[in-house]
Formats: C-alpha cells, sequence, structure tokens
C-alpha cells in the first residue's frame, strides 16, 4: 500500500502519520506532484489558517493537482475545508471540489470548537462497521450541510461533519486523535 500524507507546511502531519504507522502502514510525507499522483492513497492535512494554507498550495502548484486525483483522497480537519469552494476565514478561494462554501460560527457559541462532539447520520463506506459515536474537533469553521454530506455534528446548529464527492473525502475532524473510533476511520480509508 503506497500512502502519501501531502506535505505543504500546513498540518500536523507527523500525527497523522504515526496513526497510520500504528495501523500497519508506513506513509510518505511529499509535495512532489508525481509523488502524490502515483500513491494508492492520499491523505490532505492541515492545520490552521484557510488563506495561508491555500497561498502554499499555489506556490507549489498542488492547487492544480489536488482536484486532478483518481485514488482516494481523504481530506483533514483545513484540508476538508480548502476542498470546499472557499471560505469566509481570509476570504479564500478553495478547490472546488465539494460544493459548499465554509464559514464561521455565529456568536452564540465559543469559538474554536475544541474537544470531543458527537458524529452522527453515517452514510459511506469511511464508516463502514461504526456508529454515531465521539470524534475530536478543533475548528471555528465549519462546512454547513449540502448534498455532499455523509455526516453530521451539532454544535449550536448541525453541520457537515464529513462530505464526499466521486473519490475524495473529508473529515472535519481529526481521526489521528480520536482514539480507536478515529483508527477504524482510517482503517476504512485505506480498504476504499
Amino acid at each position: 500500500m503506497s500512502l502519501v500524507i501531502i506535505d505543504y507546511g500546513a498540518g500536523n502531519i507527523q500525527s497523522i502519520k504515526f496513526a497510520f504507522q500504528r495501523l500497519g502502514v508506513s506513509a510518505v510525507l511529499s509535495n512532489d506532484p508525481e509523488v502524490i499522483r502515483k500513491a494508492e492513497k492520499v491523505i490532505f492535512p492541515g492545520v490552521g489558517e484557510a488563506s495561508s494554507a491555500m497561498r502554499k498550495l499555489r506556490e507549489s502548484g498542488l492547487d492544480t493537482v489536488i482536484p486532478t486525483l483518481k485514488q482516494p483522497v481523504l481530506g483533514i480537519c483545513l484540508g476538508m475545508q480548502l476542498m470546499c469552494n472557499a471560505s469566509e476565514e481570509g476570504n479564500t478561494k478553495g478547490l472546488g471540489i465539494f460544493d459548499v462554501d465554509v464559514i464561521k460560527f455565529d456568536s452564540n457559541v465559543k469559538v474554536p470548537q475544541i474537544g470531543w462532539n458527537k458524529i452522527e447520520n453515517l452514510q459511506s463506506p469511511l464508516f463502514k462497521n461504526l456508529e454515531n459515536d465521539f470524534i475530536y474537533l478543533v475548528h471555528s469553521f465549519y462546512a454547513p450541510k449540502c448534498e455532499e454530506t455523509i455526516a453530521t455534528c451539532t454544535y449550536g446548529l448541525e453541520y457537515a461533519a464529513a462530505l464526499a464527492k466521486d473519490n475524495f473525502y473529508g473529515v472535519q475532524f481529526h481521526p489521528e486523535k480520536s482514539g480507536q473510533y478515529g483508527a477504524q476511520i482510517l482503517n476504512n480509508f485505506l480498504s476504499l
């Protein structure tokens, strides 16, 4: 299994790499378009601010590579948000894979949302053999529910906890920090 974690300078990629090591899979960190294109599976991580992360993707040319990938791709946290049309964070144009705009939680909830929240309405092979349970999140912006929603969370309102379209998957939460439940999601991704 060749697994590449896209290394574009925005993310907690080591914890993701260790999560896959615990599953017996050695991931390669790379920003080389050819290495990424040849991988069987691709992880698109992200922690940080949307506009600076998109700037790094554009500088490396990965903004044009990622949407053309044919193998299963999993965006995590900011990675998922950058796969959307746009984000209010830094008024950022996204990759346009998921047809939804990322917006900020309104002032009736504490931001960022940090900690454990229940994931519900699971509708994808990504959640095979799983039921509603708790996952770990850290975010101030969210994707509203849309046609591509495959799981939801509620924090002041119900929003998309996960998205899918064709070979692209995105999770707002951190599976690498969500215990056995998150490990099962990563394992399910490897089986896609």
